[in-house]
């Protein structure tokens, strides 16, 4: 009779597939809330009726909406109810919904510990797996301690299925808590004695993670390379093996991971290094290429050589498999290649530019995403050589290319044309001709770019107006072509109206006086016209009235084209048109005085981008420009300085940090050397891994100590090298990153900030990724003048993305040792 009304009262719950097939069927999304709802529902009176004999169905049902985004959290304990139970279907879903519904950041997942613990010492094999399986999934600091001591017995288990498992909790264990490391590591060294695959290859995983995680304990390791070359290489000696063979290829997940580690223990170690170059080359010419399986280990093969401390001629065969990822026909290979390359380029430039012509032609590609890592790579292999052939090539990309890489290409391109031009007529014609094929795309820095060279260049003065005259007057949609003009022919206008030969083929007649103006004109009131290219027009038409005092009509008309934006909207030309007017009307004794030629433009910030340490070309140290206003932090309360009794700089220095800190926020005029600077705001798209601001060579003798300025167990770390000249008030700083973590970090970005007692000059970073296990280190060089001998602080905002999940830490930095700071 109870049985009869409890089935009236509480009908059977549908089963799993019934309601998988109920919410597939429903055709709106308000009908699948609606079966979802209802279903919880009667899940949850279920669970209120403490029902022991469908809990295990209502929880898988439960775990199914939880996997659509549903919400399911009041069935965590009926997970924990199942653990307990004794039945092996009633536990395998309780774990699987405490993996799925509980997590360390909640105090509920410590009640499973206890049931963990108790079935880690369960009979059957397949219940200390779930119990394993379960705490490498939701494993916190607190169940790490309390059980440590259990994993550590199950590592030395007699059946492999446990062991391997025991291993990865073990390494979960010593991510969450470092210091039980050191109980591990005898059991991880006898795990490489290990025959079977699935447990050498959690051993591997196990090792590696202790070396990123402790110095010593790298070192401990690299005792084992020779245990480590000696699997590997039975590996790809050993016959067919039907468990492990992968399309010919033995075991490949182990090999990787043994090479992973084979990288971690060799890098900066001559010695390891040695030991394992001839096993790399042995597994790089042996292994099979014609499926995918050959090129992952051959792609590891190449990180690893170019990780470690390798013979020259592995380097070589390094770049060379590479160049024959560049011919293969799956464009994901090909972008792996080009990707790769970009990263060691630095480590052997020559190997890499023997692949230029294959990397050229990657421009090509139909695929979008190949064809930038192909832009970005080729701008890093040009140099003095090369410069004239690969600007050929990349103007052609320009013309040809997406609107999205028009600017990015632009920009670089003027770069490297400023770096390596083999003389000041192919700039100039360059330039003209990237921002006649650029178009409207390119940025401010390349009209700036030209604007500086051809007022640098007096000889060439004449020649560039005119070509500019002549580009204008063919097409006057260009906007930056235009501005250049503008700019050239207000300053330079006077040149226009005399004949100029450049050369035996190529020269230019002189200009009227009124067809001059007209080219501003045009300009200025042109439809298409943004209204910078006015003020441009409008501020060129001003200083050209001053070139032109033997043509009064010539004046008249600038006059009376510069009065007719008195009453503009844009305020900047009704600004200018109202001073230009105030001029005419009040100073026309003062007009030609102040409206002469402007003075050579000093120099620019060269760009992020350098070349080998074989290679390189004296560059003249200028000053950065100042990044963009969003890239301003407030520091007031957290930087100050120490010793009150100091005094300021003599002189007046106006920079950044005042802009910083102005309690009124009132925008402060910034000044190119100071305090606040993340060095992105003139680095290319595409840049050496390598930073152009590189120590003078006396510094080497002038070496400060090096200090830990941040650093993150397992992750991030940055230390600062400093140098000082005796006597000197400016000491160089060398910020060295490094990621021990397995995960690469993008948009990387170091920004830096000092006290207003001193003032920072800072380099862009080398490199905007940090590659993962130590792979490569990010370099940042930075000047700082302490002329009052104040105690030296820095404030560092780094800022960075790890799995698309953007990461930003401040870090106050004042551990430096007095000799950093001291007058000396």
């Amino acid at each position: 009779v109870h049985t009869l009304q409890r089935g009236i009262i509480a009908p059977t719950p549908k089963r799993l597939r019934d309601l998988i097939r109920e919410i597939r069927s429903a055709r709106t999304a308000a009908e699948e809330r609606a079966v979802v709802n209802r279903e919880c529902a009667q899940i949850r009176d279920s669970f209120r009726e403490e029902d022991n004999t469908y809990r295990c169905r209502n929880v898988a049902k439960l775990l199914y909406i939880h996997m659509l985004g549903y919400p399911a959290h009041f069935g965590q304990m009926e997970c924990l109810k199942l653990v307990a139970s004794p039945k092996f279907t009633d536990k395998r879903i309780g774990y699987l919904g405490a993996m799925l519904l509980l997590d360390e950041r909640t105090d509920v997942h410590l009640l499973v510990t206890n049931s963990v613990k108790n079935d880690m010492n369960h009979g059957t094999q397949y219940i200390v797996s779930l119990a394993l399986s379960t705490l490498g999934s939701i494993c916190s600091a607190e169940m790490s301690r309390d059980l440590a001591g259990e994993v550590e017995r199950l590592v030395k288990s007699s059946n492999a299925y446990i062991r391997k498992k025991a291993t990865l909790c073990a390494l979960r264990i010593i991510q969450k808590i470092p210091d039980l490391m050191e109980v591990y590591i005898p059991c991880a060294r006898s795990l490489l004695n290990e025959k079977n695959h699935g447990v050498l290859l959690t051993a591997v995983c196990l090792i590696s993670q202790m070396c990123i995680l402790s110095v010593d304990t790298l070192n401990h390791f690299r005792r084992l390379v020779p245990n480590l070359v000696r699997i590997l290489k039975n590996l790809i000696m050993s016959g067919f093996s039907q468990d492990h063979d992968v399309n010919g290829v033995s075991d490949p997940f182990l090999q990787v991971k043994i090479l992973q580690l084979l990288r971690i223990l060799g890098h900066n170690d001559q010695s390891a290094s040695e030991q394992m170059n001839d096993i790399l080359a042995q597994v790089a010419t042996n292994t099979e290429t014609s499926k995918n399986v050959g090129h992952a280990i051959l792609y590891e093969i190449v990180l690893t050589i170019m990780g470690i401390e390798s013979e020259s001629g592995l380097r070589v065969l390094a770049v060379n498999i590479l160049g024959r990822f560049l011919l293969n026909n799956d464009k994901n290979i090909r972008y792996v290649a080009l990707s790769t390359l970009q990263r060691v380029v630095h480590a052997d430039y020559n190997a890499v530019q023997r692949h230029r012509t294959t990397i050229v032609d990657c421009l090509r590609d139909h695929d979008v995403s190949i064809r930038r890592r192909a832009m970005e790579l080729c701008f890093v292999l040009i140099n003095a050589q090369n410069v004239r052939g690969m600007a050929k090539e990349m103007l052609q990309f320009v013309a040809d290319c997406d609107v999205e890489f028009k600017a990015d290409c632009c920009s670089n391109l003027a770069i490297a044309a400023e770096r390596f031009a083999p003389n000041k007529r192919w700039h100039v014609d360059t330039l003209l001709k990237l921002l006649s094929t650029a178009g409207n795309h390119a940025r401010d820095d390349v009209v700036v770019s030209l604007v500086q060279l051809i007022s640098e260049q007096p000889s060439y003065q004449a020649y560039a107006v005119h070509r500019l005259a002549e580009a204008c007057s063919d097409d006057a949609t260009q906007q930056p072509l235009v501005q250049v003009a503008c700019w050239c022919i207000g300053e330079y206008g006077d040149l226009l109206m005399a004949d100029c030969c450049a050369d035996e083929v190529e020269s230019f007649q002189a200009r009227q006086p009124m067809e001059v103006v007209q080219l501003l004109e045009r300009a200025l009131i042109s439809a298409g016209s943004r209204p910078v290219t006015k003020q441009f027009a409008l501020t060129g038409l001003m200083k050209l009235s001053a070139r032109l005092s033997n043509c009064p009509d010539a004046v008249a008309r600038v006059r009376s084209l510069t009065s007719r934006y008195a009453a503009s909207c844009e305020l900047e030309l009704q600004q200018r048109s109202a001073e230009f007017c105030a001029i005419f009307q009040h100073h026309e004794s003062l007009r030609p005085a102040l409206l002469e030629r402007m003075p050579v433009m000093e120099g620019r910030a060269e760009s992020g981008r350098d070349l080998p340490d074989d290679m390189q070309q004296p560059q003249q140290q200028i000053n950065q420009p100042q990044p963009e206003a969003q890239h301003q932090l407030n520091l007031i309360d957290v930087i100050s300085d120490s010793n009150p009794n100091h005094q300021p700089a003599p002189q007046p220095v106006s920079n950044l940090f005042d802009s910083l800190i102005n309690l009124d926020n009132e925008p402060v005029a910034p000044s190119p050397s100071n305090a606040l600077s993340n060095g992105s705001a003139t680095v290319p798209a595409a840049q050496h891994p390598q930073s152009p601001q590189q120590p003078p060579p006396q510094q080497q003798d002038n070496s400060l100590p090096s200090v830990t300025a941040y650093e993150q167990p397992g992750g991030l770390r940055i230390t600062v090298q400093g140098s000082r000249t005796p006597g000197s008030t400016t000491s160089s700083l060398t910020f060295r990153t490094v990621n021990s973590g397995q995960v690469p970090l993008t948009a990387y970005l170091l920004q830096v900030a000092v006290p207003k007692s001193l003032q920072l000059s800072i380099a862009p970073a080398s490199s905007d990724s940090v590659p993962p296990n130590q792979a490569e280190a990010v370099t940042q060089v930075a000047q700082i003048t302490n002329s009052n001998g104040a105690q030296l602080k820095l404030r560092l905002r780094i800022s960075y993305s790890i799995n698309g999940k953007p990461v930003t830490e401040t870090k106050d930095v004042a551990n430096f040792p007095p000799a950093y700071w001291q007058r000396q």
